[in-house]
């Protein structure tokens, strides 16, 4: 689609599209709603096909960080933001730090409606870049006065979820009985392994990397499955920690697991996806409560001052809030992405009055 249909077929606040003609690559920052606060999500640093996949991106990621945000009741409200580059340039060269402080004059431009932080190919070295140009970002490095990197809460947030899982599908929270096939290695997906080993998981590991997974599965004592096969490979948790859209008509005939909980944003390809899901008897736990211990972590630490013991606490509560989603699903005879997606909705129109 062109950005025009994109935009038009879009319910969010605004949107920024910005041309670097120095590096020829595409700012594109999209806010959904404020009305719980600023729109706040990470910064992608990615290559695209076009430009319009890009902003595809944003779109869609920007509003599910508005029920994300709601879901975890934090003050802050939905956004998202890529840079979309002919190459990623390498971290710490010259040419990475200028862009980054010439997309942080575009973020301070904004006058706070959206605050960013870290995502794919991005992390705390980097938002402590832009905050040279601004102050509306989130995840500096511990050092510089920030609360470092996410990925770690996120990991472990995703963690309390799938114990959550695995009690409501199999009737007890025990994984040393639990095969778990992690997709995608990166900073969450390699950490949630380690949670999962140290439970006594069975683990699956999968990525694009086939080296980074040998690695890690020579590392935890886990089964190395092969990028390509992870959709029909047998397992009682599929945990997707990677790229979007991977639970669609298409791959949920395969699927031979009995539950799906992972850090993946947009799991579902479609909204009907969730439902597909609920006739082929596999329990979804929604990726935007799943996956909100980054923002947990972020919010909780650099705007609300909680201590270590909160923050654990409010990570630890992914688990009941799920539990909660799933209640609310089977009283209502709903799947559970639709649950959820209900109890985001009510917290935004409340907000609102409505």
């Amino acid at each position: 689609m062109a950005f025009e249909e994109l935009i038009e077929a879009w319910d969010g606040e605004g949107v920024v599209v910005h041309h670097d003609e120095p590096t020829s690559s595409w700012m594109l920052i999209g806010v959904h709603d404020t009305t719980l606060g600023p729109g706040m999500g990470g910064t992608r640093l990615s290559s695209y096909r076009q430009p319009s996949d890009a902003l595809d991106d944003v779109l869609r990621l920007s509003e599910a960080m508005t029920w994300k945000q709601a879901a975890a009741d934090l003050p802050y409200g939905g956004g998202k933001a890529v840079i979309a580059v002919p190459e990623v340039p390498t971290p710490g060269s010259d040419d990475r730090r200028a862009l980054l402080l010439r997309y942080a004059e575009l973020v301070d431009s904004l006058h706070g409606t959206y605050v960013t932080a870290a995502d794919m190919n991005t992390g705390e070295t980097d938002m402590d870049t832009i905050a040279e140009r601004t102050s509306h970002v989130l995840g500096r490095s511990t050092a510089n006065g920030g609360a470092g990197d996410p990925g770690a809460a996120t990991a472990l947030g995703v963690f309390h979820g799938i114990r959550a899982t695995v009690l409501r599908a199999f009737g007890d929270d025990a994984l040393e009985a639990r095969s778990v096939l992690v997709q995608g290695l990166g900073s969450v997906g390699s950490r949630l392994a380690g949670h999962l080993h140290d439970a006594g998981a069975t683990l699956l590991l999968a990525d694009v990397d086939a080296e980074r997974a040998t690695a890690l599965a020579d590392e935890l004592g886990a089964k190395v499955v092969r990028a390509n096969d992870v959709i029909g490979t047998e397992c009682d948790v599929f945990a997707p920690c990677a790229t979007g859209k991977v639970l669609s008509e298409d791959t949920i005939p395969l699927l031979r697991c009995r539950a799906i909980a992972g850090a993946a944003n947009n799991q579902l390809a479609t909204a009907g996806d969730g439902e597909r899901l609920r006739d082929a008897g596999i329990l979804f736990a929604p990726d935007f409560v799943v996956n909100a211990g980054g923002v947990i972590h972020l919010a909780g630490r650099e705007t609300l001052g909680w201590d270590d013991a909160t923050t654990a606490s409010r990570l630890e509560a992914i688990g009941d809030s799920l539990l909660e989603i799933f209640d609310r699903a089977e009283r209502e005879s709903l799947s559970p992405a639709t649950a959820a997606d209900r109890v985001a909705r009510e917290r935004v129109a409340v907000a609102r009055g409505e």
